[in-house]
């Protein structure tokens, strides 16, 4: 049987061949499968290609693909899986913090009853603010997408051959790998492995592609959000409407009451008009993705190959 090893690849030049020969290592030890290693360089300004041809050179089942500018984790993943051939792919990152020689327990727990196993770690060796980010991202994925609660979504994980078929039947320009494999299947589950802390460098992930991913889980499996903003636009049109009722109420019994509320009208006015304009950015949003969906945006673009026939194309 063959397994698949999908990286992406971000300035990873100086941590990328410990995680290869690890890989190796652990598949030659334990000697029930066979293996590939796809590299996704996601055009970082660095020497990482060049790192990636190198180990190609060295191993024949090493495949590398770079692409032509810096798409983003996912649609590197999507590029990496559409070259998978083996029966089991393993998604893991290029900086060893996920540790090839654990690879084992999340393959073995892929049975009759579990199509996709993520890993799950004791301690994560993340920064604060990436600890907190994801677990905004768990509540997102848990009320858009289905995600049972629970369940830690894992860029080291393991997948049986079909789910990744249903994930590559995705043309859309917004790929979010986890949340096609959560519509793919519920038959997952968490396997704990170690979480070693950052050899070299620092995370590819910014806030702002922190904020990407998080809008494309957001955005692209769910209207939820939409049917959010029509709610709430429901709820201040009937609570204007009650004031307004206040207001005349205290007219017909009060008489003139002049000027007074002026502030607390702004204020008012204020919070709703924000609210508005939260909404129609929304709105516009899925507006913005439904257009450049329909004009065929591509979710990357590949540059260079290495280890690759002309007709495995991505």
């Amino acid at each position: 049987m063959l397994l698949s090893f999908v990286i992406p690849c971000y300035h990873s030049s100086a941590t990328l061949p410990g995680v290869v020969h690890e890989i190796e290592e652990t598949v030659t030890a334990d000697g029930r499968y066979d293996y590939e290693v796809i590299l996704v360089n996601d055009n970082p300004p660095d020497d990482t290609w060049r790192t990636i041809q190198a180990l190609c050179a060295e191993n024949s089942r090493v495949r590398g693909v770079s692409m032509s500018r810096n798409f983003g984790q996912h649609p590197a993943l999507m590029a990496g899986y559409r070259l998978a051939r083996g029966e089991i792919v393993v998604s893991l990152d290029d900086d060893g913090q996920n540790p090839p020689r654990e690879m084992f327990r999340l393959i073995d727990a892929l049975d009759d009853e579990t199509d996709l196993a993520y890993a799950i770690y004791q301690k994560k060796k993340h920064a604060a603010w990436r600890n907190w980010g994801s677990k905004l991202n768990d509540w997102t994925a848990c009320w858009l997408i289905g995600k049972p609660k629970g369940l830690y979504l894992a860029s080291y994980n393991a997948a049986k051959r079909f789910v990744v078929d249903e994930i590559i039947r995705y043309q859309g320009p917004y790929p979010y790998v986890d949340g096609l494999a959560i519509r793919s299947t519920s038959r997952v589950r968490n396997v704990p492995v170690d979480h070693m802390p950052r050899e070299e460098g620092r995370s590819g992930y910014s806030m702002g592609k922190l904020v990407s991913v998080w809008l494309n889980c957001f955005t692209s499996f769910s209207v939820k959000p939409l049917r959010l903003a029509a709610f709430a636009g429901l709820f201040f049109a009937m609570l204007g409407f009650l004031m307004a009722v206040v207001v005349i109420v205290q007219k017909l019994v009060l008489g003139d009451v002049g000027s007074v509320g002026w502030s607390s009208l702004m204020c008012v006015l204020l919070v709703v008009g924000g609210l508005i304009m939260a909404l129609l950015g929304i709105l516009g949003e899925y507006l913005g993705r439904l257009y450049l969906s329909v004009s065929a945006a591509p979710q990357y673009i590949v540059h260079e190959r290495c280890n690759l026939p002309p007709e495995a194309e991505p």
